[in-house]
């Protein structure tokens, strides 16, 4: 049996930046990896965000926000942190995944809509070139359990 490695990805609100890592994370992987996203308080997933992801032709109009404390006794290889809210309160799961924190601003936060999608669309660039190094260090971390 081939192990497909288990990545959860949360952010505070999984409404935005959790939920466009996810999907970036799922279509760069190619279903190799099983991607999770959650929030410590889950919201809605932003419009911003699936139209972000929609430019970069990547649908994550099926997503929901979810709550972190339903995944608590699941099994992950790497549990991703995208703000330091969650950071601080992202509880221990079991297996001791390799925990990575990558703190950056929400897009939410910005004022005007011009400027806002914008900023949408920088902090997907930033996912995407992150996640692409993640999936380096999975495929070295995959090759050399075996």
């Amino acid at each position: 049996m081939i192990h497909r490695p288990r990545v959860l990805i949360l952010c505070t609100h999984n409404s935005a930046r959790s939920q466009m890592a996810e999907g970036i994370l799922r279509h760069l992987s190619r279903g190799s990896v099983d991607v999770f996203s959650a929030g410590s308080q889950p919201s809605i997933v932003k419009p911003e965000a699936v139209a972000a992801m929609a430019r970069m032709n990547i649908d994550i109009t099926h997503q929901r926000s979810k709550s972190m404390d339903a995944l608590r006794d699941d099994l992950f290889d790497y549990v991703v942190t995208v703000c330091d809210s969650v950071r601080e309160v992202c509880p221990v799961f079991p297996g001791a995944p390799e925990r990575i924190h990558w703190s950056l601003p929400d897009p939410s936060d910005v004022e005007g809509e011009t400027e806002r999608a914008r900023a949408f669309d920088r902090t997907a660039l930033e996912l995407t070139r992150r996640i692409r190094h993640l999936l380096k260090k999975i495929e070295r971390d995959e090759s050399s359990q075996r």
